[in-house]
């Protein structure tokens, strides 16, 4: 097996994307960097409920054609007020293109049920969001 070169590791060490279908469009959602990593990690507030964290994930994640962030801090209100379904289909691919486990999700969700906020709250994550391809670049 060949050594990679510094260039060719960038190259195949790429940021990966997945493109989800919203409506009759798609939104791009693309692995987080470590420093963006990072940034998501430290931005979810202590007991921050599921439509919060799954808000904040989405945020992190959307990227456009150039690779630059779609959602800004100042659209976590707006996310959070999607349908739960479409919040949990971005939420669900984002987790699992980014390795986030299931255990972030369950804790997230389970200091939604312990949250004294006005939202209402229905059912939890579906357990399988159907699949989309997932595209490469590279």
């Amino acid at each position: 097996m060949d050594l990679l070169n510094k260039d060719e590791f960038f190259e195949a060490a790429a940021v990966r994307h997945e493109d989800v279908p919203v409506g009759k469009r798609l939104l791009r959602l693309g692995e987080l960097t470590a420093d963006g990593r990072d940034m998501f990690l430290t931005s979810i507030p202590t007991g921050a409920n599921l439509a919060e964290f799954q808000a904040r994930l989405v945020a992190a994640t959307a990227i456009d054609d150039a690779g630059a962030l779609v959602f800004t801090a100042a659209d976590i209100e707006n996310l959070r007020r999607l349908p739960a379904g479409v919040l949990n289909t971005l939420a669900n691919a984002a987790s699992r293109l980014n390795g986030i486990g299931q255990q972030a999700l369950e804790e997230a969700e389970k200091n939604s049920g312990a949250a004294q906020s006005g939202d209402s709250q229905s059912g939890s994550p579906s357990p399988s969001a159907s699949p989309s391809g997932n595209s490469s670049s590279g």
